[in-house]
């Protein structure tokens, strides 16, 4: 049996603190008792970046805000989808994760965030949304583990009525919000909708051969 082995940890500003391990050739982060992250299940952030371009009416020249790196599966996945002349934000609160991207998970980042086509922004998501009124065609969210702070306490105002009035004020006519979550949640695909979205929610594996945990992802217009 392999051992899992601490790499690094780091403290999340205004949260708790982030484990990196390794088993083997895998990787893990984990906050408190939960796994946030394992370098096996990458099918479910990817099916995050591929269908939202689907979704977007030219992926060739969009703009997409991803929230956060993570492992940088749904920012690999986004590449390949998108054209030449595309740009993508992303906006990872913790400078630790970028620095496990450059150094122990390199060879996973495959030199993703020195694609030209990205923009790297440390800051909390919800300030680029602030900031960006009438930038983006699709706004991308894998910050929790679902919509709400698992996180980070604050991060509860991203899925507020507040936090989505302000994602669609970001959103370009015709954009895509996007929300990676562990489990469906009712009473959030309601508050989409009551915010003025037309949802469509998605299951869809954690893995990306099909199996594995079912994961839920809402792509609201």
């Amino acid at each position: 049996m392999q051992v899992r082995e601490l790499i690094d940890t780091a403290r999340i500003p205004g949260g708790d603190e982030l484990r990196l391990y390794r088993r083997g050739s895998d990787f893990i982060i984990v906050i408190g008792g939960n796994e946030l992250m394992n370098s096996r299940m990458s099918g479910s952030e990817e099916a995050l970046a591929v269908m939202s371009c689907d979704r977007l009416r030219n992926p060739d020249e969009a703009h997409l805000l991803i929230g956060g790196y993570g492992m940088g599966f749904t920012l690999r996945a986004a590449l390949l989808a998108l054209g030449p002349k595309a740009r993508v934000t992303v906006a990872e609160l913790v400078p630790a994760i970028i620095d496990w991207a450059r150094r122990p998970m390199a060879e996973l980042a495959a030199g993703c965030l020195d694609d030209p086509r990205v923009e790297l922004v440390i800051d909390d998501v919800a300030a680029a949304i602030r900031a960006g009124r009438g930038r983006y065609d699709a706004i991308l969210l894998d910050v929790d583990n679902g919509p709400d702070g698992l996180v980070r306490q604050a991060n509860d105002g991203i899925y507020s009525a507040a936090g989505l009035a302000s994602a669609k004020a970001a959103l370009r006519p015709g954009g895509v919000l996007a929300i990676w979550s562990a489990a469906p949640d009712p009473r959030f695909t309601r508050r989409l909708i009551t915010a003025g979205f037309r949802v469509d929610e998605v299951t869809v594996r954690a893995r990306s051969n099909g199996k594995g945990p079912r994961h839920t992802i809402w792509f609201a217009r």
